[in-house]
């Protein structure tokens, strides 16, 4: 793991401003840096950044001033120089038009910032469901010495006698209210309890997803994704860190060493045991593209049928991510899954998955991580659907949808984007039943832009106070890994740039099939070209800026939704393995 590395420039040695003198380049930054106060002597040590992600705006990284303390504490423990740097930071609730038209732009922060700065090795802090796979995707393709820490999870609140939290009990509520079942007064009551400290969702969205994650390919220190945000546990996890960050450092335990194929495998793996965040597919996606590595769908797929949920959590279950750390966090998981685990693979501790397993000690009695012969669903959380209305894939969260709904055919009530949506789902005289599929156009990558949670459609209000739960819903885009129902996503190509999609007409009837992995719009190839040829698409532009950027090189669902010119230069392999 040791690399002679003794002829490459550390500490502020490193990414020296161009003056064309090299030893006045030094010699002017140490003079700058000497004015906050510093000696020589800490000015020799190894620089360790610590990317600050605080914003009033996000509320789910409102812990980041103490984590940046504790973090800082571990680096000087343990002989390093803490400088903490501020990026972008995004919060899932105050982005318009969505946190995910922001991700990239947040990764190329990331990255840039690393590059540019001197750091032997870096902390990133992330929480809220974009900033973490931003993180990752930047510093993968920075490719130095990194690893996360999670900011945390909230704690629950109360709402008459009944424990709540984001963002499921926000959905169910809402729903609830919008079917006539609660008042005014009572959803304002509620508000109140959802979110009861800062922190991510307390469910299993995608905030947790991306935390799970993080600590299954490596990238945390043991126990890193599960302990909430306000908990001493959390700032011990980021002293633990620092610390960890100062070695990585000396050995330089570089990204590209943990960020592997079987790596990523792992993810995935872990992934479908915890019923984890569509979302998750696509962050996964854009970082293994980062490092070089297409996700093969139908491999995930398969690897599903063998992988059941295992976590007892929101939206596919009944607890919430402070049972999870009480449950003993990952390791818990992690030792039922070590069987289907690629245990060599290297973590940001210089250690392996499986000796970090192992070192985790025994297992004890808790009732959130489930044995594999009483699994909370048979099969991994995620299924990857085909057919002539998704050539490119679609997935179904299976183990958060109804399972009369599964097996369904349809007539479909088309809407041609999120304003139709948004004017007509209330409508009176909208023509739905509950045996309808709803299907929703133009929210994928380009479509919104930016691919935004809103394939959770909402069930028509002429049906919700009929007591109808659930509908099969289809779309383009996301929905948040909190969200629940019969729900197809990620329809791939999108129907803004002429995929199948843009020419489902009211009145077609439609066959979903999770058995069969199924997704078919049930007219014949002909019809479908003489559709397409009679109403072609326009791509969706723009003449400047960022939104140019983004329309003119972000890449589909199956490729991450990444920028084409972010991914590796030359791919080297396929995750995972067939």
């Amino acid at each position: 793991m040791t690399d002679d590395t003794s002829n490459k420039p550390r500490g502020l040695r490193k990414s020296l401003t161009s003056y064309g003198d090299n030893g006045f380049s030094l010699f002017l930054r140490k003079a700058f840096i000497k004015g906050a106060g510093y000696t020589d002597s800490a000015l020799d040590r190894p620089v360790i950044g610590i990317v600050n992600t605080g914003s009033a705006y996000n509320p789910c990284h409102g812990n980041a001033p103490q984590l940046i303390e504790a973090v800082k504490r571990g680096v000087m423990l343990a002989g390093g120089l803490p400088m903490d740097f501020p990026t972008i930071s995004i919060a899932e609730s105050f982005s318009q038009p969505t946190s995910m038209y922001l991700r990239n732009l947040m990764s190329i922060d990331t990255e840039e910032m690393i590059r540019a700065q001197p750091m032997d090795a870096v902390v990133l802090i992330g929480g809220c469901d974009k900033t973490v796979p931003a993180q990752l995707m930047g510093a993968a393709s920075a490719g130095i010495p990194s690893i996360q820490l999670i900011t945390g999870s909230m704690l629950t609140g109360a709402h008459r006698g009944e424990r709540v939290g984001a963002c499921t009990d926000c959905r169910r509520y809402w729903g609830r209210f919008r079917a006539e079942e609660i008042n005014a007064d009572e959803i304002a009551a509620v508000n109140n309890q959802l979110v009861a400290s800062v922190g991510t969702c307390s469910v299993m969205g995608t905030a947790s997803t991306m935390a799970c994650i993080a600590e299954a390919l490596g990238m945390t220190v043991p126990g890193g994704a599960s302990p909430p945000a306000v908990t001493s546990d959390r700032m011990r996890i980021a002293e633990l860190t620092g610390a960890q960050a100062v070695k990585m450092a000396h050995e330089q335990l570089t990204i590209d060493k943990i960020l592997t194929a079987e790596a990523l495998e792992n993810a995935m793996r872990v992934l479908l045991a915890i019923g984890g965040s569509t979302n998750g597919i696509v962050h996964l996606t854009a970082i293994a593209g980062r490092m070089g590595y297409e996700v093969d769908l139908k491999a995930l797929d398969r690897m599903g049928r063998e992988t059941p949920v295992l976590v007892d959590l929101k939206p596919s279950g009944a607890h919430y991510m402070e049972d999870f750390h009480k449950a003993g966090g990952m390791a818990s998981l992690l030792r039922e899954l070590k069987p289907l685990l690629n245990l060599d693979a290297l973590t940001v501790t210089g250690r392996t998955l499986g000796e970090e397993i192992d070192a985790a000690g025994p297992a004890f009695a808790q009732d959130v991580v489930r044995p594999f012969d009483r699994p909370v669903y048979p099969q991994g959380g995620i299924a990857v659907l085909e057919g002539n209305l998704a050539p490119g894939g679609a997935i179904i969260k299976q183990s958060a949808a109804d399972a009369r709904l599964m097996e369904h055919e349809g007539r479909a009530v088309v809407f041609e984007n999120g304003a139709d949506l948004a004017a007509r789902i209330d409508a009176d005289d909208l023509d739905v039943t509950p045996d309808d599929i709803l299907v929703l156009k133009n929210i994928g990558p380009k479509g919104a832009p930016g691919m935004p949670e809103a394939g959770y459609i909402p069930i028509p209000r002429k049906l919700a106070v009929q007591g109808v739960k659930d509908i099969v819903r289809i779309s383009d885009g996301r929905m948040s890994g909190t969200a629940f129902g019969t729900i197809v996503l990620h329809v791939t190509p999108e129907s803004a740039i002429g995929g199948p999609l843009a020419h489902v007409r009211n009145g077609d009837r439609i066959r979903l099939s999770v058995s069969k992995r199924e997704l078919s719009l049930l007219i014949s190839d002909e019809e479908l070209a003489a559709r397409a040829q009679a109403s072609p698409v326009t791509e969706p532009s723009a003449d400047r800026g960022y939104r140019k950027l983004f329309y003119d090189t972000v890449t589909q669902a199956d490729k991450g939704v990444d920028f084409d010119f972010l991914r590796a230069a030359r791919m080297r392999g396929v995750t995972p393995r067939g």
